[in-house]
């Protein structure tokens, strides 16, 4: 049943005319992280209404969406839907242009937490994975002496990049193919989320980087999103096929060839920053068997016990 508060907030969701009963979607039969396929449901229906399923992995706690939204189907998502769908639910216009002021609150945090990885190295590259308008990889760029690129989806948050003086890239990273070019640094801000294939990006990105190069990159903590909202659905939405909490993710990086230097809780208390560089893989490291319980143990506190006063 709905809240009598949330049916504003419906209405205006309601007039972005996004239909998801109609999109392309694929089943996921093998877990992204582990590749194992004993999967729990956890929810039926993402903070904005719509009808869509998010799983666990009882192997790792890896939690996507399932079914997911085909590539071409997100492509047009980003395209066409997805701002004004943020926008509708928080009440406020968020497009490329009002999000850079807090871009570049985040970014000057972020310069920091990454200063004494970067600074006197003689870097010249710098790769923004979903780097939106470009004011992440300018303000890097300017603060490094770095030359910047942005890869995103959007062609309207590209056109702001090159009005930068940004080289830029239109597309996934997932079909991004860079050659033989390598990069000093690589950033991925608020992105690893949006990803279809995490790790396979992530094996992908640790090819792109020069031997001694840094990678940035953060997480929604999504134990710390059901925590903060008392709500497993709240935390769910359709522009995330993945939820991904601590041990996840530090598992992902260790597979994939990255050694963390430094991780850092944002001051959102909601995102967890990573500092990496390249290192060998250890495919078989995955969260313990009492990391996995112990999530799915909270998700039903949360979903079956009152919110704590």
């Amino acid at each position: 049943m709905t809240a009598s508060s949330d049916v504003p907030r419906l209405k205006r969701i309601d007039s972005v005319d996004f239909d998801y009963t109609v999109q392309t979607v694929r089943s996921v039969t093998e877990c992204n992280l582990c590749g194992g396929g004993r999967f729990v449901v956890l929810v039926h229906r993402d903070r904005y209404g719509y009808a869509v399923q998010a799983h666990a992995c009882r192997r790792c706690s890896l939690v996507f969406l399932n079914p997911v939204m085909t590539t071409d189907a997100y492509q047009e998502f980003y395209a066409r839907v997805y701002r004004p769908l943020v926008s509708a639910y928080h009440g406020r216009l968020i497009d490329a242009k009002t999000i850079q002021a807090e871009q570049l609150e985040y970014v000057r945090e972020r310069g920091a937490l990454m200063a004494p990885y970067i600074e006197s190295r003689g870097f010249t590259t710098l790769l923004d994975i979903g780097g939106s308008t470009g004011l992440v990889a300018d303000e890097l760029g300017s603060r490094f002496g770095l030359r910047g690129t942005v890869l995103d989806p959007s062609p309207t948050e590209l056109a702001e990049a090159r009005g930068r003086g940004l080289e830029t890239i239109a597309g996934l990273v997932e079909e991004y193919d860079p050659g033989d070019q390598k990069f000093d640094v690589v950033v991925m801000c608020q992105t690893v989320d949006h990803l279809l294939d995490i790790a396979q990006t992530l094996r992908a990105i640790s090819q792109l980087m020069s031997p001694d190069g840094v990678f940035f990159v953060d997480i929604v903590d999504f134990r710390a999103a059901c925590l903060r909202h008392w709500s497993v659905e709240e935390s769910v939405k359709i522009d995330h096929p993945y939820y991904l909490t601590e041990a996840v993710f530090e598992a992902y990086l260790v597979r994939a060839g990255f050694v963390v230097l430094r991780t850092d809780f944002a001051a959102d208390h909601l995102h967890v920053g990573y500092v990496c560089r390249p290192g060998p893989p250890r495919r078989d490291f995955l969260p313990s068997t009492s990391v996995v319980e112990r999530l799915l143990g909270e998700v039903r506190l949360v979903q079956n016990a009152s919110r704590p006063l």
